[in-house]
């Protein structure tokens, strides 16, 4: 893919808008250029939607990924994982606090079954409880992290058989997990 500024054949025109000129200003009205604003404005769109559509199939492939070095560490114990590794799936002790989003994350991550907020909060609390000092409302803070790692495509929200709202950590589904995603080719 070329990206937006020359997305189809043809439109070398709308490629040109992204050039910039002698003084590094860029020429990047349309209106100079004769392009039709709206042909730059639907390329981008076009591209965004993409970027977007790729960017959740990537988290879900690092979930996945995340699960299993984590669910390896369980089985084998930390040892066989290299410092790089333990800190890329947020597991090496640093010596300092780790993050309230981090440890979010991390009991989501390891979760077996979707958790409500209260969950993660009692989990919490026996991991590290002295990480709920810092907050006035555990519940709270832990529901919006939660709702922020659905936004960042790490987390997905659920209703469980209760009516309840819970969350599970993003990851390919079975007859997913065995597909790479296509490589998008220009």
């Amino acid at each position: 893919m070329l990206g937006f500024l020359g997305q189809e054949p043809g439109s070398e025109a709308v490629m040109e808008v992204g050039k910039n000129d002698r003084n590094g200003a860029g020429a990047m009205d349309p209106r100079v250029s004769g392009i039709p604003v709206q042909q730059v404005v639907r390329a981008a769109h076009d591209e965004l939607r993409l970027l977007m559509r790729q960017r959740g199939e990537i988290m879900k492939r690092i979930g996945t990924v995340k699960q299993t070095i984590a669910g390896l560490a369980n089985l084998f114990g930390d040892d066989v994982l290299g410092e790089d590794l333990l800190e890329l799936i947020d597991r090496k002790p640093n010596g300092r606090q780790p993050g309230f989003t981090k440890a979010c994350r991390l009991v989501l991550m390891e979760a077996r079954l979707p958790l409500g907020a209260r969950e993660v909060c009692q989990e919490l609390e026996r991991r590290a409880s002295d990480i709920l000092v810092r907050h006035k409302d555990p519940m709270a803070s832990v529901t919006t992290v939660l709702n922020r790692l659905v936004e960042y495509g790490e987390a997905r929200s659920l209703t469980n058989d209760r009516g309840r709202r819970v969350w599970e950590w993003v990851s390919e589904t079975e007859s997913g997990a065995d597909q790479i995603p296509s490589q998008v080719t220009a």
